[in-house]
């Protein structure tokens, strides 16, 4: 197979684009142009165009990685997972995600403390973080670390029927409509039984 041409991406910087004599376009590094020693007009030899496309492939999931992550931070897993459903073979994902580890670029660990910190912020508790870290690809054994971001929870909580309560003493229709509430945030029923004790509450009789 014979090099037509070889130009500088105009969108990508670092990009090289490979044209062939069969209309195929690879598209390589500079580094790996040098590596494959590349001119227009030579003939690839079959084992050098079948490495040529692997090393074409894994640039162009290394490229797509980092734009990925370059608009949103992800775990690992969803990572590779997008990876694969824009046409990543399992392999070229995992290797493009191990590339964005190395570079720094990726770290489940962080990203668990990060996402937990978020949701923290925004009322949540434990229960309903834990799904969260599940859902966005966190392995399981970062999630207690990720936890101990999160505020304490009585303070959460407090903070919540301060907001809706405003100093009133609720009714038990609105006290069991924010004891649900709490409960679908993530919040223990513990949790939410000793808070209304704090505010003089008594629960029983509302389903705690």
């Amino acid at each position: 197979m014979r090099i037509e041409r070889i130009e500088p991406s105009k969108h990508k910087r670092g990009r090289v684009l490979v044209f062939l004599e069969d209309g195929a376009c690879l598209k390589i590094t500079e580094q790996e142009l040098l590596d494959f020693g590349l001119r227009p007009g030579d003939q690839l030899e079959e084992e050098t165009l079948e490495r040529m496309k692997e090393a074409a492939g894994i640039s162009d999931m290394k490229g797509k990685a980092a734009d990925l992550i370059g608009r949103r931070a992800m775990s690992r897993a969803a990572l590779e997972r997008k990876l694969q459903e824009k046409g990543a073979s399992q392999a070229e994902a995992r290797y493009a995600a191990e590339w964005m580890e190395a570079i720094g670029a990726l770290n489940d660990a962080d990203y668990a403390a990060a996402l937990a910190r978020h949701y923290g912020q925004m009322g949540y508790g434990p229960a309903w973080v834990r799904e969260k870290l599940r859902e966005k690809g966190v392995p399981r054994d970062l999630w207690e670390e990720a936890l101990e971001e999160l505020p304490e929870a009585a303070e959460q909580v407090d903070a919540f029927l301060a907001g809706k309560l405003r100093g009133r003493e609720p009714e038990q229709k609105e006290r069991q409509r924010l004891t649900n509430a709490l409960l679908r945030r993530g919040f223990s029923w513990s949790e939410i039984r000793t808070a209304w004790g704090r505010l003089g509450e008594t629960p029983e009789g509302d389903g705690l």
